[in-house]
């Protein structure tokens, strides 16, 4: 189990490096920017933003921290190509 205190340290960090969380079901959530995730206690509420040629909506997602796995950095390399393509 996460704790708010290991996500705040995360998104606290200076210089900010980008991280991904993981979660039990498999699914994973990329934090680009300090701003795409609220942490509390018990839960974090995530944002997602939608495919950039979708007509869904940008959405929030709110996540247990019991539910997630690790928190890992993301390659900055990787989120370069992940724009690109």
């Amino acid at each position: 189990m996460m704790t708010m205190r290991q996500i705040t340290d995360y998104v606290a960090a200076e210089p900010f490096r980008p991280f991904r969380i993981r979660m039990a079901s498999g699914q994973f959530f990329e934090i680009r920017h300090p701003e795409m995730i609220l942490a509390g206690r018990t839960t974090a509420r995530v944002y997602a933003p939608s495919e950039p040629d979708s007509e869904k909506p940008d959405y929030w997602h709110d996540v247990s921290l019991m539910l997630m796995e690790t928190l890992e950095p993301v390659d900055a390399s990787a989120l370069a190509s992940q724009r690109i393509s």
